[in-house]
């Protein structure tokens, strides 16, 4: 068996093959974990007339119902286009269906939305999938559906979620820990190896069916060729017309199932089957003894390899097979030396990643947060034109009533990261720019392609706004693509010694399309203050932000207008250095610049019904809602809206002065020219020079700063123990209230989960901690002390008489975030809750979950358990202060990146 990994040590082979692939010499990346964890309950699966996704197609129907857009399975791979799929399904001689795919609750039945009910964790990946790790916990006793379903469905939205482990199921120890591991002998060449250990006081039987299947594209209208499966000895050949023929080996003595990748109509509809082999035949086989379901033929779409494993108490069992485009004389010669090698190889490229003076428990949270990042690439696939069309819509004519009726012109039809590949198993704008961050840290060619991907022309709508979520590709997410395109930007230059400029200018162009979709649509009365609706935060505000006001009029929102400001701050960033190379930036920069400066005075003005974002007698910046009768009030809470403007902070170096006079000259001839931007410049020194003649662009000035970190640095209000939460904890005591027509609406402080079912009530921005939003104040902590130096300081906690500055600051809060993952004296670790499975059993306690967000007091992990989405932020506040140092971060903005 060939090690392909072209020249090179261990050390050097996967990044040899990144390289390859980058170049488009070899499609190391064709293969990956691109199989979802959830394809039902989807939107691109809702052909319901009410848009209901979860009702229409459920987890009872997908064993048997073939879906339109996709596949998903348990440690699944596919090829690029998910046109062939392998994955993982169990049996453990009770439970009533066979497991093909993770089980979770609905929206409706989950007493805090839907989530997903079974342990499985993403323990590696290589960029490239050349390797990768997967585990999944299956008890041995039957799966309790119902139990999961009931209890949680019986609980209020102020009781905790019933899981999993609460059942009784893993008692005794009775489970097994199943491992999948992927090792690549050559792009087209997957060896499997598959370990089950029985962590049980007795022997048990476990069936395994790894399950190799086509994708359904062959019924629908414009559909392909019918691809085939066949039996061959010790073998299932797949022959498809677009991969052409591919071979899966496998070991030993086994029984091999076909059946066809269709839907059961007599099950789901009623109806009669055109053929009586069908999506739920090899379950129907193996569980019920129902012969008759699969092919005496052995041929199909569908296939599985069926092995009974009796595995001895404290034992293991292990099953190999090979997924291959070969026809190798022995598919077994030097298997296991490739997966040796690979894991080896695996190991060498993270010890390039992770920076030296990381403890043991710490490497461990970056490889597995790093790995959940890989592990959730799933292949995408929608066109929305034909999707309207099969719902009867004319395309031409968008009608509201339908899902996404105005964003026809979308085709979906790529890799992409996911933010949970099952609780949300589809993009987001906002959450796949944070994707991108730690991303790049293994690999910045897929960052940058992510990045690009939502800005292309059959993803970016013509009127330049960038779609948002399947659920509503029209709502409104921060716009924060440009942040992250300057960080990816910035990351490969330092690290490569040269940017990738045709990558800025390629999305500079686009994003400056998208600003003006801003600048025309979210700004109701044309005065700089921005709206933009729930803008990721759900429940964050009094109101639904989404959604008309009960009170009529609308919010002129904090943290929408601070978006906007730290959007023109990096586009301006942008035009610099593009301006380095081409001066016809340099116009574009200085219009950056004034957009910029009108927005810093919006921000602090005091229009002449008195009302301000900023209120000086709290300190802090505020929505500010504004009635149909022309009066205005500020809503009181003290919430991230209110931080946001803090986040709108950029430092430039003192070269720009020396690089483009002109462009200075212009900045201050136009502060001269408006009295407005020029009391602003005078009062809040918003525009000044500071450390090393660094120019910041900042929304207010140092009073302000300190006003805000006060605030933001007392443990009684926002400062948590694992990170900013939030909302203050002020308001625990002290919620806000707001009456309306004679009904109250509140915001108080939650530091769990949410106690509305406001956006689903799956997520909750009242208390808790998100990583997302504190990398971005970690940040402009980093950019300010850029600005002011190691001279500027302060209380760290508010109160304690410790003085830090503002890099010690940033480190502060980014060790808290951090040490939600790592475990202390006890084994415990906060992400884990109370979980004495996770402190103190070995086979439970190096397993970490990456959780939507965190509980704004004790660090528990909330929402979805799997979002290694932004959450895979991690990696990089564990790594971030061993890279830059104090004087790091300002030196990257003295010299021009060009």
């Amino acid at each position: 068996m060939a090690d392909d990994t072209e020249n090179g040590g261990r050390a050097d082979a996967e990044r040899l093959r990144l390289a390859a692939a980058d170049a488009g010499r070899v499609a190391w990346r064709r293969w990956g974990p691109y199989l979802s964890e959830r394809q039902w309950g989807t939107v691109r699966e809702d052909y319901s007339p009410g848009g209901d996704a979860w009702s229409y197609f459920t987890h009872d129907q997908a064993r048997s119902r073939a879906y339109r857009w996709g596949e998903d399975g348990i440690a699944g791979v596919s090829d690029d286009k998910q046109r062939l799929c392998l994955a993982l399904a169990l049996w453990n001689g009770r439970d009533p269906i066979l497991k093909e795919r993770m089980f979770g609750l609905t929206n409706a039945e989950g007493n805090h939305g839907e989530d997903v009910k079974e342990y499985y964790f993403h323990l590696d990946s290589t960029p490239t999938h050349s390797y990768m790790k997967f585990l999944y916990k299956y008890p041995q006793a039957e799966f309790p559906y119902d139990e999961l379903v009931a209890v949680n469905r019986d609980r209020g939205r102020g009781e905790s979620e019933y899981e999993l482990l609460d059942t009784g199921v893993f008692d005794e120890d009775r489970y097994f820990d199943v491992f999948v591991e992927y090792a690549k002998a050559g792009p087209e060449d997957l060896l499997v190896e598959i370990t089950a250990h029985n962590r049980g006081p007795d022997e048990a039987t476990l069936h395994l069916l790894p399950t190799l299947w086509f994708r359904h594209t062959w019924s629908w209208a414009g559909g392909t060729a019918v691809p085939g499966l066949r039996h061959a000895d010790g073998a299932i050949l797949a022959d498809h017309e677009e991969l052409g023929p591919r071979r899966l080996y496998f070991e030993g003595a086994a029984e091999t199932l076909f059946t066809e990748n269709d839907t059961d109509n007599e099950r789901i509809f009623g109806s009669p089957n055109a053929t009586p082999y069908v999506k739920d035949g090899i379950g129907r086989y193996v569980v019920h003894g129902e012969q008759a379901a699969v092919n005496p033929a052995r041929t199909g779409t569908k296939a599985a390899v069926h092995q009974v494993l009796t595995v001895p108490a404290g034992g293991s069992a292990t099953v190999r097979l090979r997924l291959t485009d070969g026809e190798p004389a022995d598919p077994w010669s030097g298997f296991g030396s490739v997966l040796d090698t690979r894991r080896t190889e695996a190991d060498a490229f993270f010890e390039g990643v992770v920076p030296d003076g990381l403890g043991e428990d710490e490497r461990r949270l970056v490889r597995q947060a790093l790995a959940g990042m890989l592990w959730s690439k799933q292949y995408y696939y929608l066109d929305v034109e034909r999707w309207l069309a099969e719902h009867g819509v004319d395309p031409l004519a968008a009608d509201p009533r339908v899902r996404n009726s105005a964003w026809y012109h979308m085709v979906n039809d790529e890799i992409m990261s996911m933010p949970d590949t099952w609780e949300y198993p589809w993009f987001a704008a906002w959450d796949l720019a944070f994707h991108t961050i730690a991303l790049s840290m293994v690999d910045i060619g897929f960052a940058k392609s992510q990045l690009e991907l939502l800005l292309r022309r059959l993803y970016l709508h013509p009127n330049g706004q960038i779609p948002a979520y399947e659920w509503n590709f029209g709502d409104v997410n921060p716009p924060v693509h440009a942040w992250a395109v300057l960080f990816v930007y910035e990351l490969e230059k330092h690290r490569t010694g040269r940017g990738d400029r045709a990558f800025l200018e390629n999305a500079f162009q686009k994003l400056m399309k998208n600003l003006t979709w801003w600048l025309n649509r979210k700004d109701a009365d044309g005065n700089n203050v921005f709206q933009g609706g729930f803008l990721g935060l759900d429940n964050i505000g009094v109101f639904d932000r989404s959604a008309p006001l009960p009170t009529g009029g609308h919010l002129d929102q904090a943290d929408g207008t601070a978006w906007m400001a730290l959007y023109c701050q990096n586009l301006l960033e942008i035009a610099v250095e593009l301006a380095a190379e081409n001066p016809v930036y340099i116009e574009q920069a200085q219009t950056l610049f004034e957009h910029f400066a009108w927005i810093a005075v919006a921000m602090n003005r005091i229009g002449k019904d008195n009302a301000s974002l900023w209120d000086e007698e709290d300190g802090f910046f505020y929505d500010v809602l504004r009635l149909p009768d022309g009066s205005a009030t500020p809503l009181r809470v003290r919430s991230l809206v209110g931080l946001i403007p803090l986040v709108a902070t950029s430092v430039v170096g003192a070269w720009t002065d020396r690089r483009f006079p002109e462009l200075v000259e212009g900045a201050r001839e136009f502060v001269r020219r408006h009295p407005a931007v020029e009391g602003l410049v005078a009062s809040h020194d918003v525009l000044g020079s500071g450390a090393e003649g660094r120019h910041l662009f900042a929304l207010f000035g140092e009073d302000r700063l300190r006003r805000i970190l006060a605030r933001m640095l007392d443990e009684e209000e926002f400062l948590g123990p694992h990170g900013i939460r939030s909302l203050s904890r002020h308001h625990a005591a002290h919620p806000y209230t707001f009456e309306v027509h004679g009904e109250t609406y509140g915001v108080g402080y939650l530091p769990a989960e949410s106690d509305s079912g406001m956006f689903g009530g799956n997520s909750n921005w009242r208390g808790p901690v998100w990583f997302p939003v504190n990398v971005l104040l970690v940040r402009a902590l980093l950019n300010l002390h850029a600005y002011h130096g190691d001279g500027f300081t302060v209380e760290c906690p508010t109160g304690s008489g410790r003085r830090l500055n503002l890099y010690e600051v940033a480190r502060e809060i980014s060790g808290r975030l951090t040490s939600t993952f790592l475990s202390d004296e006890d084994g415990h670790r906060p992400v884990h809750g109370a979980r004495p499975e996770f402190a103190k059993d070995p086979h439970w306690k190096d397993l970490i979950l990456f959780y939507e967000y965190f509980h704004g007091d004790n660090g528990a992990g909330l929402g979805a358990s799997h979002q290694t989405g932004w959450t895979g932020l991690a990696a990089v506040t564990a790594t971030l202060f061993r890279v830059v140092g104090a004087g790091d971060w300002g030196a990257l903005r003295e010299e021009p990146l060009s």
